[in-house]
């Protein structure tokens, strides 16, 4: 796949002759120049195989414009869906925590999708909150926005992990719209009264449903 990539036309090395012939490019020592080479060496400064440095700020800006790209140009209201799920950990990886709600080792990555298009994936480690890293994706998933639709209508959505005022103030702040979860307490159920039975709820029923 790697020499594929780079446009070998024998990756599979069946034109080679002798011992070489039929083994696949990029050995261990190759490899391992790859994922070891030091993060501060230039192609200027090795010479043949170097390590590919990723630039994570212009990734991360392609993934929030290719899903914007997809919306109609008469777009007037885009929804963010936040959520953050399970990744099974399976072994000893750096990382590894276990997460009361999902009973397990696994990781927390946190997502963003507009419509169907991812907008934002972040791998986290699952000793921390649900919501996490939340206002660092929304300060860069709204600015792009903004630049194809300036007068479109944000409104972010999820779960009662994310209902944190951190989130409502910046959101309050920089005219974004929010609808998220509640969890449940006893203040909540006491207030609720009335306005549960209006949405077509007893309040044992919405106890029980949420």
């Amino acid at each position: 796949m790697m020499a594929l990539d780079v446009g070998k036309s024998d990756p599979l090395g069946l034109d080679r002759s002798g011992e070489n012939k039929g083994r696949a490019l990029a050995g261990k020592s190759t490899l391992n120049r790859l994922e070891l080479t030091n993060s501060r060496t230039t192609e200027e400064s090795v010479s043949g195989v170097h390590k590919i440095h990723a630039d994570h700020a212009a990734i991360e800006r392609l993934l929030i414009s290719q899903a914007v790209s997809r919306l109609a140009p008469d777009t007037e209201e885009i929804e963010l869906d936040f959520d953050a799920t399970d990744s099974l950990i399976h072994g000893q990886q750096e990382g590894r925590f276990f997460h009361g709600y999902y009973g397990d080792y696994c990781y927390l990555p946190l997502y963003c999708f507009i419509g169907p298009w991812p907008a934002w994936a972040q791998l986290r480690t699952s000793d921390r909150d649900a919501s996490d890293g939340t206002l660092e994706a929304l300060q860069r998933i709204v600015p792009i926005i903004r630049e194809r639709f300036p007068e479109a209508r944000i409104i972010l959505r999820g779960d009662s992990g994310f209902a944190r005022d951190a989130i409502f103030s910046w959101c309050e702040q920089n005219e974004v719209f929010y609808v998220v979860g509640l969890a449940q307490n006893q203040v909540l159920l006491r207030h609720l009264g009335a306005a549960a039975g209006r949405t077509g709820l007893s309040r044992e029923s919405w106890r029980e449903k949420k």
